[in-house]
């Protein structure tokens, strides 16, 4: 995304405002649950401080081998045991709370950081979104998704 021009907005300019979060005792079935009324394939954590303090995603909730092959339950029988077998671990963990899946430490930005910075941090640290800060307290996110937006809403690279 960095061979990429992006307009010269910064993240306040982008971010999705009303963000979803989760403190760290939230068990993971109810994330999960979330994720998919909202829309959305991760949350921050927050803690009672309101500062972030981890990230959550559906690959964290459900596993990155089944999360990569994202099966059905037809294909859960077709693969055989080994993919039953991690299948049966996911649901016994369902109830662990999210701290113990989350990533941490997170990357951020602050309301002032370039786009374009932001998609070098993205593609750096391998990592789909980044929390907006304002004096430690969490304003806002920035997805992929929003970059794309920013960029269809520009003309182009001037020049």
């Amino acid at each position: 995304m960095t061979n990429v021009w992006l307009p010269p907005i910064d993240a306040g300019d982008v971010m999705t405002k009303n963000v979803v979060s989760v403190d760290p005792e939230t068990p993971a079935r109810t994330v999960a649950k979330l994720l998919l009324e909202k829309r959305i394939s991760a949350v921050p954590v927050v803690d009672v401080r309101g500062q972030v303090i981890g990230m959550v995603s559906e690959g964290d909730l459900i596993g990155r081998g089944i999360a990569g092959r994202a099966p059905g339950r037809l294909e859960i029988l077709a693969e055989g045991e080994d993919l039953a077998a991690e299948f049966l671990d996911y649901v016994k963990t369902a109830d662990r709370p999210v701290r113990e899946m989350m990533k941490s430490p997170v990357v951020t930005v602050s309301e002032n950081t370039p786009v374009q910075t932001i998609a070098e941090v993205l593609e750096q640290h391998h990592i789909k979104r980044v929390p907006v800060l304002r004096d430690g307290r969490m304003v806002g996110i920035v997805s992929r998704a929003d970059l794309v937006r920013a960029l269809s809403q520009f003309p182009g690279r001037p020049g």
